[in-house]
C-alpha cells in the first residue's frame, strides 16, 4: 500500500475540467452513492485529478455540512483545482442539466396533470439504478474503510440508522466524539504522530475572518439580486419572500441528506403551505428519480406547483418559482464550501482530525448502505405487496454483471502509456495502484 495517496498526479486545464463537471451532470443518475462511486472512478482512479485519501476527506467533512454532500465535494474539488471560478462553474454544471429536465417534465406534468409514463419509465429503470447503486456501495466501502474499528463503526452506524431509527446527525456526532478520543489517545501513546501534527491548521484569524465576511457578503450580495428584480416586476412580493426564505432556511437547517431534506420539505409544503396536495408530491419524487443530479432537486418540483397554484395555473410563474427555489437551495452550498475549503485542504495535515475523518468516512459508508436497502426494498417490494419482485429481482442480478464485468473489461483494455505508467510508478511508489 502506498505511503501516500493524498496529492493529485494529475492537472488539468479549466475547460477540461468543464467538459468533466458538465458530463458528470447528465450521467449522475442513481443518487448519492452513485454520484459518489461515479465522481471517484472519474477523478481519483482514471484522471488522477485528487487522491484518493483526500477525496474521502473532503467527503467527510462535506457530509458535516447541510445540503446535498455529492454537490459540496464537487464544489470543492472545482475549487481544489481552480479557485473559486472553478468551484462554482463545477457546483453549477452539476445540478444545470437537471434542473433543466425538471423544469421541462414540471411543464409537462402541468399540462397533462399524469405521469403514468414516467412512472413506468422509472419501475423499468429502477433496477439497473439500484444495480449501479450496488456497486458503487461495494467500490466505496472497498476503498474507504481500511481498519477493523472503522467497520466496526460503519456497521455500528447502518445498526443505529435501520434498527434504532437514530438521526444520522447524533450518529455523525457519535462517531466525531469516538475518533477525537482515539485520536487523542493515540497522541498521548506517542503513535501515529507526524512532523506536521506541530502545525496550526488554518490561517491567521485577522485573515480568515475578512475572508469570512467577504464571501458572506458576496453571497449575500447574489442572493438578494433575484428577490430585487421580483421586487420590481414581479407580483404579490410577499409569496416570493415566503418562497425564498423557506428554501433558503431549509437549506441551512437539514443535515444527512436528500432523504433528511424531503419529509421536512413535504410535511411543510403539504401541510402548512398547501403549495402542492400529498398526491402531486409523490409525483414529484418520480419526476426527480428520472432526472440526474442530486435527489433533492424535487425541492424545484414544489416550487414550480407553489407558483403554479398560487397564481392561477400560470405556467410561467410556475418555471420562476422552480428556478428561484433551486437558487435559493443550492446558494448556500457554495457559501460553506468557500468558507471551509482552505481549512479542509489544510486539516489534513493534523493526525487528530484525520482520526476524526476516518470515522466520519465509516458513517458515510453506513449512510449509503441504508440509502442502498431504501432502494432495494422499493423495488423488490413495491408499494401494497407483500411478496418480491422476481423479475426485479433477475433484472437487478443481471444489470449488475453486466456492469461488473463491462467494467472489468474496461479495466483491462490495453493503455498505449501503459509502458509510461509503468516506469512512474517503479520510480514512485506514491503512484502505484493501491490495490
Amino acid at each position: 500500500m502506498p505511503e501516500n495517496r493524498w496529492e493529485a498526479t494529475a492537472h488539468p486545464s479549466l475547460r477540461e475540467a468543464l467538459g468533466f463537471w458538465w458530463k458528470l451532470g447528465w450521467i449522475s443518475f442513481g443518487g448519492t452513492a452513485a454520484h459518489l462511486a461515479i465522481m471517484h472512478s472519474e477523478l481519483v482512479e482514471k484522471r488522477r485529478w485528487i487522491g484518493s485519501d483526500h477525496f474521502f476527506h473532503a467527503l467527510s467533512h462535506c457530509m458535516l455540512l447541510p445540503g446535498p454532500e455529492a454537490q459540496q465535494l464537487a464544489i470543492y474539488i472545482g475549487w481544489k483545482l481552480h479557485g473559486k471560478i472553478g468551484g462554482f462553474l463545477a457546483g453549477t454544471l452539476f445540478v444545470l442539466p437537471s434542473t433543466a429536465i425538471l423544469l421541462g417534465l414540471s411543464l409537462l406534468y402541468a399540462q397533462y396533470g399524469t405521469v403514468w409514463w414516467v412512472s413506468l419509465l422509472f419501475r423499468m429503470l429502477k433496477p439497473m439504478v439500484v444495480a449501479l447503486v450496488l456497486r458503487a456501495l461495494f467500490q466505496i466501502g472497498r476503498r474507504a474503510l481500511k481498519s477493523r474499528l472503522q467497520w466496526f463503526a460503519a456497521i455500528a452506524s447502518f445498526l443505529a440508522l435501520s434498527l434504532l431509527h437514530i438521526p444520522l446527525p447524533w450518529i455523525m456526532g457519535m462517531v466525531v466524539a469516538m475518533g477525537v478520543i482515539l485520536g487523542l489517545l493515540q497522541r498521548l501513546g506517542g503513535t501515529d504522530r507526524s512532523a506536521s501534527e506541530e502545525k496550526t491548521v488554518g490561517h491567521a484569524p485577522g485573515a480568515l475572518l475578512w475572508r469570512t465576511i467577504r464571501i458572506v457578503a458576496g453571497c449575500a450580495a447574489i442572493g438578494s439580486l433575484p428577490l430585487f428584480l421580483l421586487g420590481i416586476v414581479g407580483r404579490d412580493f410577499p409569496f416570493w419572500t415566503r418562497l425564498s426564505a423557506f428554501f433558503t432556511q431549509t437549506a441551512f437547517v437539514t443535515i444527512g441528506g436528500s432523504y433528511t431534506v424531503i419529509p421536512y420539505v413535504a410535511h411543510v409544503a403539504v401541510m402548512k403551505f398547501s403549495w402542492l396536495s400529498h398526491a402531486q408530491m409523490l409525483d414529484g419524487f418520480a419526476l426527480a428519480e428520472t432526472t440526474p443530479g442530486p435527489l433533492i432537486i424535487v425541492v424545484g418540483f414544489v416550487g414550480f406547483m407553489a407558483g403554479f397554484h398560487h397564481f392561477n395555473g400560470s405556467i410561467l410563474m410556475g418555471a420562476i418559482a422552480l428556478l428561484v427555489t433551486i437558487f435559493y437551495t443550492f446558494l448556500p452550498c457554495f457559501l460553506f464550501v468557500f468558507i471551509g475549503a482552505p481549512w479542509i485542504a489544510k486539516s489534513g495535515e493534523s493526525q487528530l482530525i484525520r482520526s476524526v475523518l476516518k470515522f466520519i468516512t465509516a458513517a458515510v459508508v453506513a449512510a449509503i448502505l441504508q440509502l442502498t436497502v431504501f432502494l432495494v426494498r422499493g423495488v423488490l417490494f413495491p408499494a401494497g405487496s407483500s411478496s418480491p419482485n422476481l423479475w426485479a429481482a433477475v433484472w437487478i442480478i443481471g444489470a449488475f454483471l453486466v456492469v461488473h464485468l463491462t467494467s472489468q473489461r474496461m479495466s483491462r483494455k490495453p493503455d498505449r502509456l501503459s509502458p509510461l505508467k509503468a516506469e512512474i510508478t517503479s520510480s514512485n511508489p506514491a503512484f502505484r495502484d493501491p490495490n
